[in-house]
């Protein structure tokens, strides 16, 4: 296996990882999924006039975006989005 079909299996190994533990229809993954949401800003504006704050909550956002990247996009197109970054 070359260096790429290793970073392409570690990254649909870790995507599949995602979403056995957050694809359960349980009580928990739901609290935790809204807490999750909620914490991170996931569907407000991160802006704030003070830059330190906004860079925590931007950062908070990056997390936010991985997850759902990793739950919600297909294989195909979170290997293509993950192999342009640099």
């Amino acid at each position: 296996m070359n260096s790429i079909q290793e970073l392409m299996a570690h990254l649909l190994n870790r995507r599949r990882a995602y979403k056995r533990l957050f694809n359960q229809d349980s009580e928990d993954v739901k609290i935790i999924l809204a807490d999750l949401a909620k914490f991170c800003r996931a569907n407000q504006s991160t802006f704030h006039t003070d830059e330190r704050t906004h860079a925590v909550l931007e950062g908070r956002r990056e997390v936010w975006l991985r997850l759902q990247q990793h739950l919600n996009l297909s294989e195909e197109d979170l290997w293509a989005l993950y192999s342009r970054k640099g």
